[in-house]
């Protein structure tokens, strides 16, 4: 059983989801039905569902009568228990609910959050286990289900979901179907004022009307990016890639819904440099949409598969200088972000006994997993490597997996049954830490930057500096390479030339504040209280109110900011700050 989830599945399985929904926009809530088809593997057993924050109210069989139902106990962490006593013949259930306040997958967006500032908004965030908050159901990852949905909005607003698109009825009402099997989590809705722009046949971006052809210029690289990962490993099997621009309280850099990945605007940056987000998100349409994480505690093999098939994407279609450059810093930050985790933290199979599946979040599955993938790549070779990892995705198609699974799949494809010679298994996936045989990329393009990082220590003339033509990534290297003993003077003249007060590169403005704010350089003062204020996505918050948080006037500034900025924050992210400020 998932430790995470209510449900019994090996008893009553979910097969199938049918929404009937009406989005009130006034009242900031769902309200409809969803009606659940069931594999009955123990017939005298009821079904057990995942439910919390939901107005629950009358349950009925397929022939329409009710069926006695009961809310167990609020877990303040899991919800309830919405136990269903079943007839022998039942084998489908409807659930009428409405969504409340305390739906945190929801975000429901005044029209002056979103870019054009026209109209209202509403996105959901169902992972890891926010889905039960907007419908009953085996919320587990363990769990895949198909799934239709008939929407109703407001006019001049347009829905899109995480499924094909059936169009708009003559009733008014939009209807969306999902035929492959999917987690809970990937069940998605959008809602708001929305144009679409085209990028091939089956690649497009959907975004507010002001925003979408910069949206589609940016990411008009993507069915180069989708047929290079096809060439890797294997076709692409859920129809439709396209991508759904959301306004920037979105508390993630990308969520890869099937067919329609949901991006944050920050990655905006007008130069494609930060466009590997689509290559992330994109790889997830095998690596954790096409073959699941069974529980939170194998999360790793979701992300650590992703990040190691996203630098392939990279490499193929912007060459291997960048794709590396990208995981030299990746490697960097996690070794900085390691300092702070505790050992159980720092393990790919974490144990999650008593903890919310985003406890466990860090950069460790992401990169530590992709670290491991690489270093068994080394050992094998490429071409023996991919043929692996293709079988992989083709053994397990549609199916939810464990770390075990991996683990026999590699003892009996990779090292033929013996065992494995060149890598510590154990200390890879079961202890914290990195292993001495983690492999370090090195690039020429980030070998200049630190001739430069070296230049400033020395003079610490910005006028110096030899920069030209330098992209996003070696900035960010150059940075963190000077953060290291920085003052208030030297933030000066590097912003006297740079100007990256007033950048409009999200990533490189994030370092930036941080740096303004461990220097109490004034002068950022105003940007960082705009970019809190604007912003949502969680990589950027975290760290940003964590520095503030180091001294207690600085403590005292981020709440006097957070008071303010926190209503537009979503659930997520306000989770996440609300412990680190200690929130009341």
């Amino acid at each position: 059983m998932d430790i995470h989830s209510h449900a019994q599945p090996a008893r009553v399985r979910v097969t199938h989801a049918s929404l009937d929904l009406t989005l009130d926009f006034e009242a900031q809530r769902a309200d409809g039905s969803v009606r659940l088809d069931l594999e009955r593997s123990d017939l005298s057993a009821p079904l057990v569902l995942d439910s919390q924050a939901l107005q629950i109210g009358r349950v009925e069989g397929a022939d329409g009568t009710p069926r006695e139902h009961q809310l167990g106990a609020l877990d303040p962490q899991l919800g309830s228990a919405l136990t269903i006593t079943l007839l022998p013949g039942d084998r489908s259930v409807r659930v009428h609910y409405r969504t409340t306040k305390d739906t945190q997958a929801l975000q429901w967006l005044a029209p002056e959050q979103t870019h054009d500032k026209r109209k209202p908004y509403l996105f959901t965030q169902g992972q890891a286990i926010l889905t039960r908050t907007w419908i009953p159901l085996q919320d587990s990852p363990g769990v895949r289900i198909t799934y239709d949905a008939v929407i109703r909005c407001p006019a001049g607003l347009t829905p899109v979901m995480s499924a094909e698109q059936l169009g708009q009825g003559q009733d008014g009402a939009w209807r969306f179907r999902m035929q492959q099997p999917i987690p809970s989590y990937l069940i998605a809705l959008a809602c708001g004022e929305i144009a679409f722009r085209p990028i091939s046949e089956r690649c497009g971006i959907w975004a507010e009307p002001g925003e979408v052809d910069a949206a589609r210029a940016e990411f008009e690289d993507t069915e180069r990016m989708v047929q290079a990962a096809e060439k890797l490993f294997g076709p692409y099997r859920w129809g439709r890639y396209d991508l759904l621009i959301l306004p920037p309280s979105f508390p993630f850099g990308g969520m890869e819904n099937p067919r329609l990945t949901f991006a944050t605007p920050t990655v905006l940056a007008g130069d494609k440099s930060l466009v590997s987000l689509v290559a992330h998100e994109l790889a997830h349409s095998w690596s954790g949409n096409l073959v699941t994480n069974a529980t939170w505690s194998d999360f790793w093999l979701n992300e650590g598969f992703t990040v190691y098939f996203e630098t392939r994407i990279m490499e193929a279609v912007y060459g291997t200088e960048r794709a590396q450059m990208e995981r030299q810093l990746a490697i960097a930050e996690l070794e900085r972000g390691m300092k702070e985790l505790e050992p159980w933290q720092q393990v790919l199979h974490t144990d999650l006994r008593g903890h919310h599946p985003d406890d466990g979040f860090s950069d460790v599955p992401y990169t530590k997993g992709a670290l491991f993938l690489t270093r068994l790549e080394e050992l094998v070779g490429r071409p023996r490597f991919d043929a692996f990892l293709r079988k992989w995705f083709d053994e397990h198609a549609f199916q939810s997996v464990t770390t075990a699974d991996l683990r026999a799949f590699l003892a009996r494809e990779l090292f033929a049954g013996k065992p494995a010679t060149g890598i510590d298994l154990e200390a890879w996936l079961e202890q914290p830490g990195l292993p001495a045989d983690a492999p370090r990329p090195a690039t020429a393009s980030l070998a200049r930057v630190d001739l430069e990082v070296q230049r400033w220590n020395k003079s610490h003339d910005a006028d110096a500096l030899l920069t030209d033509g330098w992209v996003t990534q070696q900035w960010l290297h150059f940075l963190e390479g000077i953060a290291e003993g920085i003052d208030g003077s030297s933030l000066r003249a590097l912003d006297a030339r740079y100007r990256f007060t007033s950048s409009g590169n999200c990533e490189i403005l994030d370092v930036w504040l941080r740096l303004s704010i461990r220097c109490s350089y004034a002068k950022a003062d105003a940007r960082l209280e705009e970019f809190l204020m604007q912003v949502g996505r969680r990589k950027y918050l975290e760290p940003l109110y964590k520095e503030l948080a180091r001294s207690p006037s600085g403590l005292e500034r981020a709440k006097a900011i957070y008071a303010k900025a926190r209503p537009r924050y979503h659930a997520v992210s306000q989770g996440t700050i609300d412990t680190l400020l200690d929130w009341k």
